[in-house]
Formats: C-alpha cells, structure tokens, sequence
C-alpha cells in the first residue's frame, strides 16, 4: 500500500508541476506500478480496453463531425445573434448557448467554437469581450453536467456504480443537478463579470471600444516601430534575387510580411495599382517592388544602407499606405492539444500553407517579438498573425489546433454548412435515442454513431476522424484508470475510505458529503478532473457502504466538484483557452472563479441529497 501512494503521490506532484505532459505522467506511474508488482501487465493495461475510453474516443468523433460539418457553430450563431445590442440578453445566451452546446459535444471543443461567435458578438454589442469569455469557460463544463456524455467524469462515476453491480444511471440523470449547476453559475457571474472582468484590456474604456484597431493590435504588440516600407532601385542588387537566396531572415533578423509590385497597364488611371504577392522562399523581387518588413530599426537601416535600397517610412505612420486594412491582422490563440506545441516559430508552416506571417506572441501577459524564427510555442500562447482576410479565415478551419480571434464580423459570420450536416444531426439525435431508450448499450451507440460520421460523409475520412481524437486525454484516463484499481487493490481505498467516515461520519451523512465534495474540489485544482474523478470515485463509494448510505449523492459530488473547478486558469483547457483571449491574469479567476467555486460546492451540498437521497 505504502508504495501505491508514493507513485500516487509523486503523480500527482508531476501533475502539478505541468512541466511534462500529463499522459507520459500517467503511463510512468502505470509502469512504476507494474515493476513493483502491484498490478500485472494485463491489469495495467485495462483501462485501454476500458468502456469508458472507447465511448470517449467516438464521442470526439462525433463531436468533430458536428463541428466540421458546420452544424454547431450555424445552431450557435444564429441564437447568439438573437441578442442584438443587449448585454444582459447577450451574456445570458451566452452561458445558456454554450451550457446547451457543452451538454453533448467537449467543452474544449465547445469553448473553440464559441469564441470567435462570442468576441464578434461583444463588438456589435459595445461590451467588453472579457466580461463574457470567463464564463463562456465556465458554462462549458456546466453544461458537461446535463447528460451522461456531457464530461467524462459523469462516465466514470457511471462506470463505478455498474461495477458495484448498482443500478446505473440514465442519460438525463444529471440533467436535474446540470440545471442547479447553470443557475447558480448565471447568478454568481452577473454581479461578478460586471465588477471584475469589465475593461480588462489596457488603455481606454473598454467597456465603449472593443474593438482594438490594427494600430492598437500593434501598439499592444509593441510592433508600431518595428513594421517598415523599403523600395528596391533599379540598380540594387535585390533585383532579379529570390527571397531565398537573399537570405535576409538569417543576415539581418528582418523577416518580409509581403511584397507590392505594381500593376503593368497602359492605361493611366490604373497606374498606382499594386498587386499584393505573400513572400515566399522563391517568390523573385524585382525593381520597384515595395517591401513589407518587420525587424529591428537599426538592422532594417543597415539592410538598407548595405544594399542600395530605400527605406520609404513605417507601415504604422505611413498615411499612404494601407496594407493592415486591405490584408488584415487576427490572433490565434492555440489550444492545449494543439499539433503545434514545442514547435519552432520557423517549423510552423503557417507561410507555406495558409501565407500568413506572425509578427508576435503573447504568453501569460507577456509579449514577444524578437527572433521569433526559434521561438517555441506553448498551448495557451496568442500569435498575432498577418495576412490576407482569406487566408485567415482558412486558418479558422484548423480547429483542432487553434482559434482564430477578430476577424471582421462578416468572416465571423459566414458558416460552410456542409450538405453533411443534415446527415450528423440525425446521426447524433439517433445516439442520444439509442442511448435514452436503451436500444444498445451506451457505448456501442457512440461507436455506431461515430462509425456512420465516417461512412456518411460527415467526415472526410478515417484520417480526420483519427484528428479530431484528443489522444492526450484518452492515453491520460486509460493510464490512471488501473491507478485506482491499485489502491483498491492494495487496501489503499478502503484505508483513505476508512480515515473519512471515522473522521466525518459521526457529524452525519452531510458532513461526509461535503468532505468528499470540497477534497475533490481541492484536488482538481492541481490535476485533471478525470484523473481526479477515477482516483476519488471508489473511495466515494467505499465510504458511503461503510456508512450504510446510498452512495449515488456521494458519487455525484464526486464528478460535480471534478467538473465545476474554476479557481485556476490551469484546471480545465477551456479556463487556459480564455485567458490570453480576455486578457486575464490568475488573480481574475481566483477573484471570480474562487467565489463560484465555494458557493457552487455549498449549494450542491444541499441540493445534492434532495435529488439522490441517502
């Protein structure tokens, strides 16, 4: 037992600590505990085979074909678009929208769609984003609490009870505890949104400019004065040279955003037409092509004095030029499963694939700019990216790896609703009725139904199937799930089990509850709310037996206080997702997130044994 809660122990410090990935964590400690002999190989690797993380798998699936086919964020806008100009009306669709959303779909997933509808929306409402995007977060995993399938932790305290040979619950079971869930949520945060998230941007009332200007982006950025114009003479030796063999990147820090080169017409009136051409590797420059580059004055100045160029004036002061409004500036801001975390500024391929330049990087408050080329990207990291309008707004489409935020409200506002998307709406009303009615078990209706997403069409193909997988996630619960068999195993559950009901048990059932409650909520402040579910859910239910109470109200504070964690912008991934959108330190969720947390708890704590008697 002793050696179970030392790798538990030093998991969940690693955990803590977030310097290594959560599922080589969980993989470590499975090995750790298969070396010591504590669990044999084919108990360790059980929860790969495990119910849980199969219907996990074909609910990314299914999720996914919702979102690609354009269904979700149509449904979504057009309700959020029911708000007009009203703030009150706003906020409430807003976290009712998104509870709705969450209910069936990943709340990360949930979050990357609702952003950009959400940011959009607040400018049209002159409202400060901010005010609205913490608990866009929030409502997410609140909205996990009305269905089975809504959070994972809902299936593992499914999955306990049926191994207890408990009657299992239904998919609406949590609907009831989902709803308290919201209206305390709405309650909490309108008083709170309003005093502590309103005008969390610098520099101006917000509250009546939301929308910050190429200029503001820029000056945000602290890119004003590192954004020039040169002009390349006939006589300088850039001429008839590809960008490549240039080499101006590596010799000078100065990286081209773009190239006008103007329009050859006979015809007078055209003669000051330019054409826009994204700098490529072997894009030729040619004599009087205007260059558009981003770097440090001083190398900018010696680039141009080595070279016989002429430095024209900053893109930033220039009143002639109006490059940022003819292509445009957007961030993105990457998600925590992101393809591209760890990975090199200049190994991106953003340029290649969707010819759009980064001029800088936001993490944590912190804002970087220089030598980005070597610069390595975190999840939770804003890129401000230039480029043209339709090249980002084909970056929109990557949403499995970020999310594109300020676009112009008409990018915002265009959905490809795919002809699939009839075709994914009946496939997911099919589920959710195989899974009501009891048709098939529950997992085999979210294998049928992500298995007919691929065959219809609603996917491209397996490939994307395989892409909207959050395999970290997956890897993660599979890893952790023998842990808890581990600590029944040993003793270790009954023994934590124990030490709760002869430590609480003589205040009564309530006090047990809300011991089990707020350690859970504790705990998920530092470690993933599944994790935190699989580890505390069979001791829950030990220490209700041992009390001889029923153990469903004891469960269900279980996977609630898992999923209503809202003190730490570090977790849940759509906390971390919102935070460099709204511009939030880690005091903003304590302020906000911390409250809601502690009467969240207390109110459940209550209403709890109401729903499910002991």
């Amino acid at each position: 037992m002793i050696a179970t809660l030392v790798i538990l122990a030093l998991s969940a410090i690693f955990f803590m600590a977030g310097k290594i990935r959560s599922d080589l964590i969980a993989l470590c400690s499975l090995i750790l505990l298969v070396l010591c002999g504590i669990l044999t190989p084919t108990e360790a690797l059980s929860g790969f085979s495990n119910s849980v993380v199969i219907m996990m798998v074909g609910l990314f699936v299914v999720g996914g074909a919702i979102f690609q086919t354009g269904l979700a964020k149509m449904v979504s806008g057009k309700i959020m678009r029911a708000a007009g100009k009203n703030q009150f009306r706003l906020f409430l669709l807003v976290m009712l929208v998104t509870s709705f959303v969450g209910a069936f779909v990943s709340n990360t997933g949930t979050v990357a769609l609702m952003l950009p509808i959400v940011v959009s929306l607040a400018k049209g409402a002159d409202m400060s984003p901010s005010r609205l995007l913490m608990p866009l977060a929030f409502a997410s995993s609140m909205g996990g609490m009305l269905t089975l399938i809504g959070t994972p932790p809902n299936l593992v305290i499914q999955e306990t009870l049926e191994n207890a040979g408990m009657e299992a619950l239904s998919f609406f079971s949590f609907t009831p505890v989902g709803i308290v869930c919201i209206a305390v949520g709405i309650l909490v945060l309108i008083p709170m949104s309003k005093w502590f998230l309103s005008g969390k941007r610098k520099g101006g009332d917000e509250e009546k400019k939301t929308h910050r200007t190429t200029e503001e982006l820029l000056r945000e950025y602290q890119l004003e004065q590192r954004m020039f114009r040169v002009q390349v003479p006939t006589s300088a030796a850039y001429c008839g040279k590809t960008v490549q063999e240039l080499n101006i990147s590596e010799t000078y820090g100065v990286g081209i955003l773009e190239i006008r080169r103007k329009v050859s017409t006979r015809r007078h009136f055209f003669n000051n037409i330019y054409d826009h051409i994204t700098a490529g590797p072997h894009t030729e420059i040619l004599a009087d092509d205007i260059l558009y580059l981003s770097g440090d004055a001083a190398q900018v100045a010696r680039m141009v004095e080595e070279n016989g160029l002429w430095q024209l004036d900053t893109i930033y002061n220039a009143s002639e030029s109006e490059t940022m409004n003819q292509t445009g500036i957007a961030e993105v801001v990457l998600l925590h499963n992101s393809s591209l975390q760890n990975v090199a500024v200049r190994d991106c391929g953003f340029r290649e694939k969707f010819k759009v330049n980064i001029l800088g990087i936001q993490r944590n408050d912190t804002y970087y700019v220089h030598d980005l080329r070597d610069f390595r990207m975190h999840s939770g990291d804003a890129l401000l990216v230039q480029g043209e309008w339709s090249d980002i707004a084909r970056m929109s489409k990557e949403q499995n790896d970020w999310v594109v935020l300020g676009q112009p409200v008409e990018q915002v506002a265009k959905v490809t609703l795919d002809r699939k998307a009839p075709v994914a709406a009946a496939i997911m009303l099919l589920m959710i009725l195989a899974m009501v009615l009891e048709w098939v078990p529950a997992v085999m209706a979210v294998i049928i139904a992500a298995v007919l997403m691929v065959f219809t069409g609603c996917l491209r193909s397996v490939e994307d199937a395989y892409r909207t997988i959050n395999w970290e996630s997956i890897v993660l619960i599979a890893a952790m799930m023998p842990m808890s068999l581990a600590l029944e195993k040993t003793g270790a559950s009954a023994g934590i089990s124990t030490a709760l009901v002869s430590g609480l048990g003589d205040y009564g059932p309530l006090a047990l509850l809300a011991g089990i409650y707020f350690t859970t909520s504790l705990m998920t402040m530092f470690i993933s709310n599944t994790a935190t579910a699989v580890l505390l859910a069979p001791i829950a239910m030990q220490s209700a037996i041992s009390l001889g109470v029923s153990p469903y109200p004891y469960l269900f504070a279980v996977t609630v206080a898992a999923s209503m964690c809202f003190a730490s912008p570090f977790s849940t991934p759509p906390n971390a997702l919102v935070m460099s959108a709204g511009k939030y330190t880690f005091m903003d969720y304590v302020k906000v997130g911390l409250p809601l947390q502690l009467i969240m708890g207390i109110v459940m704590i209550f209403i709890l044994p109401l729903l499910f008697p002991f």
